[in-house]
């Protein structure tokens, strides 16, 4: 395993954005303040000169890290025909926007700049990936010396993106770079060492990409859209070992790429919104503090194989209503838990006969109850007012990110949720469930809606995940284990109890209220604890006029938002 703490020496970077314009950038996309609407932007050419080469064309060959296994010279260790496959590429035959990794409005700006070495199934060099064309662009020679392996440098074009989502647009360009580093991690070879760096200097990961290092050189690159990058993938042939960040360094040489193809007439200034977003996001990637970043080994969920990886796709809302079993739920939020040390935590909100906020329990195979309650209507207003979510199976929600965070803590958690999101999604489509990825966030104030200090838990992302139904045509239900009759009983309030907000006297606990829907802190299924009293918080928004709900179950129609027939989400601006 390579050592990870060393650093290289810090490039020129500049400085931090003052921190007031980060916060007021945050508060403004978790404002409910909607984007104005443009023009749709068309998808540009592929910018890069000359015919692209087929990434198997040159698997056999002899060297350090291939395989030699026949006498022609071994095949490679790394085909990047089949990671690039499984992960990046457009399918032969589908439109463009539908690929295995996800992305906000099916709109994928995330670029791919290939740093090959020996031991990979292309000659060494400097190539940029067309995910349309599954070929690559041969940009450069590699460095002399350079280690075997392919390093992935990820990068974004923002003006569709910011065109589609305005002001909302910058943090769903991060989520978007963490599914696809998740997607060409878990493609990976299973023997091969794969390591994932998500906060490596802005102007370290552009020198070794071959890229300006400011956003926007309308002279040297007449047409071509500015690449912001961002995160770094590193796939090592095992038996290699390699320092990620030296590697990093090694590549950022002098820059002997070549450079986009110019397109003549085409407008190179950007519009005030557009600009803003690259400046933040080429700001907020500043580290000169530590250029070579963090690499962290990247674990691959057991049930995860190519099958599961090339059916991995956004399942429409209609087939996401029924809730998974606690067991593959509580393995859904273990690879959310464990795919990053320094991403956000993760709880669940299910719905049905045992309606609650779910975190994974700590050494067992279970869940805990963080709050309960349907949380999922709420979540629905949450997320730009997309109302399939208040009848999902389950959502999955990352969250933390205060609003004073410093700015590499917002990219990195960002980008973190992004990752573990991809991680989980893959995991989900080996479980036999469906996923649908849930991008945009306001007013989610996750801890002050618990009762806890306002500002400083936030969601960050959502993974809505739903069961097929049985066979019997029967739908399934989240159950609890043990089961409920085994467990102490909680005490409930009458049918007709409005929220805890208007009448906290006809409750006979504490309560942490999700706006407007009232979650009572339960005790954890294994071990009930005392309870504890909690000063009352108000919600995060504003709850509307309390009715008193149907005496029907908890999952009945009555009080589930029915999902319209064309939802939000990643086809349309929410």
């Amino acid at each position: 395993m390579p050592d990870t703490s060393a650093r290289t020496a810090a490039p020129e970077s500049g400085t931090r954005p003052a921190p007031c314009l980060l916060r007021r950038a945050l508060a403004d996309v978790r404002s409910s303040r909607a984007p104005g609407l443009a023009p749709y932007v068309p998808e540009r050419p592929f910018p890069w000169r000359g015919a692209g080469l087929p990434l198997s064309g040159n698997a056999s060959r002899s060297g350090p890290g291939s395989r030699t296994g026949d006498r022609g010279g071994g095949r490679a260790a790394i085909d990047l025909d089949r990671v690039l496959r499984l992960s990046l590429a457009a399918p032969a035959g589908a439109p463009g926007r539908l690929r295995p990794v996800p992305s906000a409005g099916a709109l994928h700006p995330v670029r791919a700049h290939l740093l090959i070495g020996p031991g990979c199934s292309l000659p060494p060099g400097r190539y940029a990936y067309d995910p349309r064309a599954h070929r690559a662009h041969r940009r450069g020679p590699a460095p002399d010396g350079v280690s075997p392996g392919v390093l992935v440098v990820l990068t974004v074009a923002a003006s569709r993106t910011v065109a589609h989502y305005g002001h909302r647009a910058w943090p769903l360009l991060l989520l978007d770079t963490g599914h696809a580093a998740a997607a060409l991690a878990l493609a990976g070879p299973p023997a091969a060492d794969v390591l994932v760096c998500l906060d490596a200097d802005a102007a370290l990961l552009s020198a070794a990409a071959g890229l300006p290092a400011a956003p926007g050189r309308p002279d040297t690159r007449p047409g071509a859209e500015p690449e912001l990058p961002l995160a770094a993938v590193r796939l090592t042939p095992p038996g290699v070992t390699a320092e990620a960040p030296g590697t990093l360094t090694a590549w950022a040489g002098p820059i002997r790429a070549g450079t986009p193809s110019a397109r003549p007439g085409t407008d190179t200034a950007a519009p005030t919104e557009l600009a803003a977003a690259r400046h933040l996001l080429h700001h907020i990637a500043r580290a000169p503090e530590l250029p070579g970043g963090t690499w962290h080994p990247a674990p691959r969920p057991g049930p995860v194989t190519d099958g599961a990886l090339e059916k991995r796709r956004s399942a429409p809302p209609d087939d996401l209503t029924h809730p998974p079993g606690e067991d593959l739920l509580a393995r859904l939020l273990t690879t959310a838990r464990t795919a990053r040390p320094d991403g956000p935590a993760w709880t669940a909100a299910v719905g049905g006969d045992a309606p609650a906020l779910y975190v994974k329990a700590p050494g067992s195979r279970g869940l805990d109850v963080r709050a309960s309650g349907d949380a999922r209507p709420a979540l629905a207003r949450w997320a730009a007012g997309q109302q399939w979510i208040g009848g999902a199976g389950a959502v999955l929600l990352a969250h933390g990110c205060p609003g004073d965070a410093p700015a590499a803590a917002v990219r990195t958690c960002h980008l973190a949720a992004g990752y573990a999101a991809g991680a989980v999604q893959a995991h989900a489509t080996a479980l036999g469930l469906r996923s649908r990825p849930i991008g945009s966030w306001q007013r989610a104030d996750l801890g002050a809606a618990l009762g806890e200090a306002p500002g400083r838990d936030w969601i960050v992302h959502g993974l809505a995940v739903g069961a097929p139904p049985s066979p019997d045509g029967v739908a399934p239900d989240f159950v609890r284990h043990p089961p409920t009759a085994e467990r102490p009983p909680a005490p409930k309030p009458p049918a007709s109890t409005p929220p805890v907000a208007t009448a906290p006297a006809s409750t006979p606990r504490a309560s942490r209220p999700l706006a407007p829907m009232p979650l009572a802190p339960m005790p954890p299924v294994t071990t009930p604890p005392a309870p504890t009293p909690l000063a009352p918080t108000p919600p995060v928004t504003t709850a509307p006029t309390p009715t008193a709900p149907a005496p029907t179950p908890p999952a009945a129609a009555a009080t589930t938002p029915a999902a319209p027939a064309t939802p939000p989400g990643e086809e349309e601006r929410p």
